[in-house]
Parts: structure tokens; C-alpha cells; sequence
């Protein structure tokens, strides 16, 4: 039967000696002390999670690239019973930490994360005395929708050796990768971040040994045609935060109902102010869950109304955002249709019929084209480009399933200061 192991891809000790505790209530097999908590907490994370679980497979994630011998000596010291090292380095690294594991009692796995060629190198692995081989596909990599599926069977057939395969898994996705061969389940996301880590282990153990899929929403991954559904999980902070502070268009009022979110492609309107002939036709041209974006150059005449805002949503548009005015706020709100605006007035325009639809536009500090993804809610509004709206759908998606498990912790009694360690981690200089 296949093994489970939960990478404890964290930063900080104690969440991760707690995660595992949980993660082992669930059935979980092996305990990987991951690359970031080694680097965060060095071999003291390796020697903690062997004195908590003595009887429990202890897995080193070091990504060794270089200095494989004293890396997997200090490892296997440690307490790992099995040592990672990146199948891109040097041969003589690779011999030399087998060497050194099978001196202290500890196994080598060979991770191919990036290796050009995964098939021949895991036969060269094979022959160099690695026990275990890892196909896998980094969350950096998983965020633009790869995936370790088809590698995982052209390295099973090259083998005799079990294994591994890492990849952004989860109930869903882990019975295929046993059908195809894989030994050992590696699950970070989907365990850690999950608020019930004790459920989500027992629900993933379960797939891989019934080999039937679990329904979760945790820690899927989005496609190109799932976007909408990506960002309307999200709030525009988790955004944000994908974006690295970036992306918000600053200046503009929301007026929308609590808890309601905008979400669609934008489809750009420069206009004159007061001229709202063009805002208007373009309502024609948009397609339903389509944004209408105007430009008016922050004027003060209206250029939306009521009106406006009964054809928009019967068309199915998901709502406007004008750097300019709007106007009959009331009766918009009153028929719950999205407006962010610049300013609130009375008074409309006429309809002269000049500007351009479909055009660049710059305002509130960001560009905003035809195509790209606006999102907006109560917190505000951002703009993804469409050129990286998948990566940064599920960036966010990353974002809101990290926050709510430490809004989990806190619930438990703790504070988000104690959480995050922030004495600890304040910036040094």
C-alpha cells in the first residue's frame, strides 16, 4: 500500500510539531521536515521531529546540491531516516551522500525536481545506490498549472526503485498517482493549510487506499477556464498579497452590498467628462461576467446612472468601475449592482459619442487593459494582467488557505503575534 507523507513546508517549530501531531492522528506515515523549516530552524527541526515521533519515518527535505556527504551525515546524525538530494546535482554528490547515509543507518531519495531529462537521470540515480526517487512538481511551478502526472509514469516504467511524487496533491489527485505507480503520497497543502489537518490527513489516507477520489477544495489547483470561480473564493488582500502589494487601483469608492464580490474580464472605455455615449454602447459589446472599465479622466459629470445599471445587469455585466462620477446611487444599490467610483453626484452629461472602447487605460496607479481581471469587494479593488491571472489565482487561493489556518490557531487560544513569532522574525539591521 502506498505511504503518506505530509511535507511540513513551515517556517517556524512549534506550528510544525503541532501540524504533525494532527497529521499522525490522521493516519499519516512518513514526517518530511521541509526545506523552508530546515533552513528556518536548521537540524534542531530534524532532531525534534525524531524525538516526537521515534517511531515514525523521518524524512530530511535538505535539497542537497552540493557537499552531499557532510549535508547527509549531519541529516542522518539528526535523526532522518531519509535524506532528499536534488537529482540536478553532480554525480559525486549524489555517491558521496549515499555513502554517508548508509554509513549512519539512512536511505538517500533523489528528488528530480527540474532535472531535464527525469527518466535517464533516475536510472543514473538507481545505479549510484539511491533507495528512493521523488517526482516533482514545485509550487512555483504548480502555480502556472503544471502538474507531475506523466513524468511520474515514464520514471515508474525506468525503475525498480520506489517513488515518491510531490505536487500540489490531494484527495482528488492522490489515488491517480497510485493507479500510475507512485509508492509514496507526498501532501503538503492540503494537509497544513488545512483548518481540520487531523480530517484532511484521514480523508487523503483514505483515497490513496480505497484508490478512489475524495471530493476537497482545498489546495486545487485553477485553469485557465476556472478563474472566475478562482477569484470570486478570494478577497482582493489575498490578491494583493499574491501580487506582492501590488495591483490596487487606488482612488475609487466601492458601492457594493456586503459580502458581494465583482469579479470579471475588463472591457476599457476612455470617455470625455460628462459624454457618456461610449460607457453606455459598451455595454452592448461586453460579454456576460465582463467589467466595463471607464476612464473620464476623474471628471465630476456623471457618465453612469440607474439606467445604465439596469441594462448593464441584464446583459450580465458584473459591474463598472468609472474614474469619474456615477450617479442614482440609491435606486444602485437598490437593484445590487456593483460601481466603484471616483465621486458620487447628481448631475449627468451628454451623450456626445467621443472616446474609444478597447483601449489602454492608466488611472488609480495601474495600467488596466482589455482582458485583464478586476476584482473588487469591500476591501477595494485590483487588477490582475491576464498574462498571469492563473499563477496569481492560485497565489491567492495559497494565500487565503494559510491565513485561514492561522485564523484557526488563533481560535484555539493563541494570538496572531504568538502564531507568526514576530519578536523572532522582525527584521534584522
Amino acid at each position: 500500500m502506498a505511504i503518506l507523507q505530509v511535507a511540513l513546508d513551515l517556517t517556524i517549530l512549534d506550528r510544525a510539531v503541532q501540524i504533525a501531531k494532527e497529521s499522525v492522528e490522521g493516519g499519516v506515515d512518513w514526517i518530511e521536515v521541509g526545506t523552508p523549516l530546515i533552513k528556518s530552524e536548521g537540524m534542531n527541526a530534524v532532531r525534534i521531529m525524531k524525538k516526537t515521533f521515534p517511531s515514525k519515518v523521518i524524512v530530511a527535505d535538505m535539497k542537497t546540491m552540493d557537499v552531499g556527504g557532510a549535508e547527509a551525515e549531519i541529516a542522518a546524525k539528526s535523526g532522518a531516516d531519509v535524506i532528499v538530494i536534488l537529482g540536478v546535482a553532480d554525480d559525486g554528490t549524489i555517491t558521496e551522500a549515499v555513502k554517508a547515509a548508509n554509513k549512519y543507518g539512512s536511505k538517500i531519495m533523489v528528488d528530480l525536481l527540474n532535472v531535464p531529462d527525469p527518466v535517464q537521470r533516475a536510472k543514473e540515480a538507481e545505479k549510484m545506490g539511491a533507495e528512493y526517487l521523488c517526482v516533482h512538481v514545485g509550487v512555483d511551478q504548480q502555480m502556472v498549472g503544471r502538474d507531475p502526472l506523466e513524468i511520474l509514469r515514464e520514471v515508474v516504467k525506468a525503475t525498480n526503485l520506489p517513488v515518491a511524487v510531490a505536487g500540489g496533491l490531494n484527495s482528488e489527485t492522490a489515488p491517480l498517482m497510485v493507479e500510475n505507480g507512485a509508492s509514496i503520497i507526498i501532501c503538503g497543502g492540503s494537509i497544513i493549510k488545512a483548518e481540520n489537518v487531523t480530517e484532511a490527513t484521514r480523508r487523503i489516507k483514505e483515497s490513496i487506499e480505497k484508490k478512489v477520489p475524495i471530493k476537497t477544495e482545498l489546495f486545487k489547483k485553477y485553469r485557465q477556464e476556472e478563474l472566475y470561480e478562482a477569484f470570486s473564493k478570494v478577497s482582493t488582500p489575498n490578491i494583493s498579497d499574491a501580487l506582492h502589494r501590488k495591483g490596487a487601483i487606488h482612488g475609487l469608492f466601492p458601492i457594493i452590498s456586503k459580502g458581494k464580490k465583482m469579479v470579471g474580464k475588463a472591457l476599457t472605455v476612455r470617455a470625455m467628462d460628462g459624454d457618456w455615449s461610449k460607457p453606455v454602447e459598451a455595454i452592448d459589446r461586453a460579454e456576460p461576467g465582463t467589467v466595463i472599465v471607464i476612464d473620464v479622466n476623474g471628471g465630476e459629470t456623471a457618465v453612469w446612472g440607474e439606467l445604465a445599471s439596469w441594462s448593464a445587469k441584464v446583459k450580465g455585466v458584473s459591474g463598472v468601475v468609472i474614474n469619474g462620477a456615477v450617479r442614482d446611487i440609491d435606486t444602485i444599490k437598490e437593484i445590487d449592482f456593483p460601481v466603484f467610483a471616483k465621486y458620487i453626484v447628481p448631475n449627468a452629461g451628454e451623450p456626445k459619442g467621443y472616446g474609444e472602447i478597447g483601449v489602454e487605460l492608466e488611472f488609480g496607479g495601474q495600467r488596466i487593459r482589455t482582458g485583464d481581471w478586476i476584482v473588487g469587494d469591500e476591501s477595494g479593488l485590483v487588477v490582475i494582467p491576464k498574462e498571469i491571472a492563473v499563477e496569481i489565482a492560485n497565489r491567492a487561493i495559497d494565500v487565503m488557505e494559510k491565513e485561514n489556518r492561522i485564523r484557526e490557531e488563533i481560535k484555539r487560544g493563541s494570538t496572531l503575534s504568538a502564531v507568526m513569532k514576530l519578536e523572532e522574525w522582525e527584521k534584522v539591521g
